[in-house]
């Protein structure tokens, strides 16, 4: 998140409809039926993953006169269906340091308009998506995390840790709309950290238990680990229908589907604990969602303004 969005296999579905090859007389056409929208198309050299999407998003939310946005992570390119002059958007862009160039602007054609409505009321459901996302895996934080204490385990605590970094990617998302982008990435970078430290804990916490033992209670780990795997499921289903959105529910998606991805692996590792009587699947899979909590961090704190 964060993934955000997004998070990032990561490049933005779904094209405007303007033409940047366009005859004269066809853009004069166009005009006429659309009169004053434009669909200007922008180079972003460093616009390669969603938490870039993301961050121009919030950065041109309060431009009441853009209609849509159309992302191509991939070629590096922006479309933005707008009405009026595009000076205030190029300016825009240009502050957030991601070498945004402008290409061309051509009238809008119908279709584009159409899309640009249809962006709007998708971006609507997004929101509302994302605000359960966030539910979810806050609640699956605060349960995991007290169930892993209580058992001794160190797969549920990384696999906690895990659904805090997700929340976070998407508390972020909705935090910042109307923000600033300079208040956007202080957020991140906040979040950032706090991930850092409680995914180094968790990881000193495996090494603590490899070096001096532990007995993780694995009843405990499998029943919470199933519980998880609905939830997250469920979170699968909720953002399925869209996947093929913008690069931030498509990241949104995979986030989700690592979740069940490990919450099968502690329900497996608890299973192991529970037949060999050794703590080390334990500690393996502990130590896999510590490294997963670990590299988002990362990656949110190489966001720039």
């Amino acid at each position: 998140m964060f993934k955000w969005s997004r998070i990032m296999s990561k490049s933005c579905g779904g094209a405007c409809g303007g033409d940047a090859t366009s005859a004269a007389d066809t853009d004069i056409q166009a005009s006429s039926e659309a009169p004053g929208r434009w669909v200007s198309v922008y180079a972003v050299p460093k616009m390669d993953c969603p938490s870039e999407e993301r961050m121009i998003r919030l950065a041109l939310n309060g431009f009441e006169e853009i209609r849509a946005l159309s992302f191509d992570l991939s070629n590096r390119r922006l479309k933005v269906v707008h009405d009026g002059e595009v000076e205030p958007v190029t300016s825009k862009l240009k502050t957030l340091g991601l070498g945004a160039s402008l290409q061309e602007t051509v009238a809008a054609n119908p279709e584009t308009i159409k899309a640009a409505e249809f962006s709007a009321a998708s971006a609507k459901q997004e929101s509302g998506t994302l605000r359960w996302l966030l539910g979810i895996n806050a609640l699956l934080f605060v349960v995991e995390m007290t169930a892993g204490l209580i058992a001794r385990s160190t797969g549920l605590i990384g696999e906690s840790l895990d659904n805090f970094a997700d929340a976070a990617v998407y508390g972020l998302a909705l935090y910042a709309v109307g923000h600033s982008v300079k208040m956007q990435v202080r957020a991140a970078h906040l979040a950032g950290v706090l991930q850092l430290i409680l995914a180094v804990g968790v990881l000193v916490e495996v090494v603590r238990r490899f070096v001096f033992g532990s007995e993780p209670e694995s009843l405990v780990m499998m029943a919470i680990a199933f519980v998880a795997l609905i939830a997250n499921t469920s979170c699968l289903l909720l953002i399925s229908k869209h996947r093929e959105g913008g690069a931030h529910m498509k990241a949104s998606w995979i986030f989700s589907a690592n979740d069940v991805v490990i919450n099968l692996g502690v329900i497996t590792a608890g299973a192991l604990v529970a037949w060999t009587g050794s703590n080390y699947p334990d500690l393996i899979i502990g130590t896999i969602a510590g490294g997963i909590v670990l590299n988002g961090a990362r990656r949110i704190l190489a966001l720039k303004g």
